[in-house]
């Protein structure tokens, strides 16, 4: 029977929509709960990478939506149209209104593919690719083991973007199958960055920066992709240079997109949007600043940190516990301390793997003796490949809190 005031009502069954849903319902399983996910497919995204370098199955980063719904909770497979914050309900696609008690908002984030001239119709043919989409990874993979000679343009938009590190990490992959069949020297390598640092975390940027010399990156920073015209193979870019913007064109033999990244319509029209567009929470508690009832999470919320997979893992527990004291009419008792992992993978083997918060403060997982995320190592590249996986679906998104139980507000971390 479907309640007509559902406890919880969840936007989004991604990475932290589900989360969330199986860590509330672990410690209240007889809450009502709802999740509204339109997709019949769930991505693990962090592997897409991997996938484009050809270390990884792309089969085994897809599962059903259905297998993955926590017990107890109720998947609607439709959309949210219209949020009503006021009036505590939701509208969905088909005109289906779902009111609640507390509203939890992970949509996740949008490609904005038409902000670049021609992206559209150019993905998927004459080199132009983007891990980013999953139909396209593997093509990726087709275009670098395929490119003997000529050159190779890798692009990063402004922030924020999903997985900040993802843009150059397809290139260091790439740079080091080209190494290894011996034709890196045929190829002619940039690195357009729109941002003025290769990475925000200047702590990770020298163990970064031997790898673009390494393997002789051109690195063109402040350089935003604006048009791209696969017939011709050319891509324009917006470069700043002593204050002045300019227009410059670069032919290319492969083309690796990310795409610029934007709020989905739905939040930023909603009632709940801060000016960025993104769901405007408190950062540490994650509930909104003005809806008491209502939190976000994951890549839609406005919150500074790094938007990763990692980062939604650590905030789904934090969400849970937070909303259930507010169910009881408590103020919040955890909070989140930014923290968001870019596991960096600078060749097969090696990942140089990054663990900040907010202000970009270093938070690692593991003692320096055992892992030392400032540097490469073989290590963090066994945790990436083997590790996260399962722990992805078997751990965060069934409620198991492995390394991310809730911080106590007013505990020592």
């Amino acid at each position: 029977m479907t309640p007509t005031l559902w406890d919880v009502v969840v936007i989004g069954g991604g990475a932290a929509g589900i989360a969330v849903a199986a860590s509330i319902l672990k410690r209240k399983p007889h809450l009502s709960v709802a999740i509204v996910e339109p997709s019949d497919r769930h991505f693990y995204q962090p592997a897409w990478t991997l996938v484009g370098g050809g270390c990884f199955n792309p089969a085994n980063t897809c599962k059903a939506t259905g297998k993955l719904i926590p017990n107890g909770a109720k998947w609607l497979r439709s959309r949210v149209t219209e949020m009503e914050p006021t009036h505590n309900r939701v509208t969905l696609e088909d005109g289906q209104l779902l009111n609640y008690q507390f509203l939890v908002v992970a949509p996740g984030l949008e490609l904005n593919l038409g902000a670049i001239e021609g992206l559209e119709s150019s993905l998927g043919k004459h080199g132009v690719t983007s891990n980013y989409l999953f139909e396209l990874a593997s093509y990726t993979w087709e275009c670098v083991r395929n490119l003997q000679r000529g050159r190779a343009l890798f692009t990063q938009p402004p922030m924020p973007i999903k997985c900040a590190g993802a843009p150059q990490k397809a290139m260091y992959l790439s740079c080091d199958i080209w190494r290894d069949s011996g034709v890196l020297p045929a190829i002619d390598v940039e690195f357009h960055n729109a941002g003025a640092a290769l990475f925000g975390v200047p702590t990770y940027v020298p163990a970064l920066m031997e790898y673009v010399e390494k393997y002789g990156i051109d690195l063109r920073l402040e350089s935003n992709l604006v048009a791209v015209d696969a017939d011709r193979r050319v891509a324009t870019f917006e470069r700043k240079q002593d204050g002045v913007s300019e227009r410059i064109e670069r032919e290319f033999d492969m083309l690796h997109v990310v795409p610029p990244q934007v709020s989905h319509a739905v939040v930023a029209n909603s009632p709940l949007a801060a000016a960025s567009g993104f769901v405007e929470v408190d950062e540490t508690t994650l509930r909104h600043k003005r809806f008491e009832n209502i939190f976000g999470l994951g890549d839609a919320a406005g919150t500074s940190n790094a938007k990763t997979a990692a980062a939604a893992r650590v905030q789904a527990p934090v969400v849970a516990v937070n909303a259930l004291a507010a169910l009881d009419g408590r103020p919040p008792v955890a909070d989140y301390n930014g923290y968001g992992s870019c596991p960096l993978t600078v060749e097969r083997g090696k990942i140089v793997l990054a663990e900040f918060g907010y202000g970009g403060k270093l938070l690692p997982s593991f003692p320096s003796w055992l892992l030392d995320g400032t540097r490469p190592t073989r290590t963090a590249w066994f945790l990436k490949e083997r590790m996260l996986p399962p722990i992805y679906w078997q751990g965060m998104l069934k409620g198991r809190e492995w390394m991310a139980a809730p911080h106590e507000i007013g505990k020592a971390a």
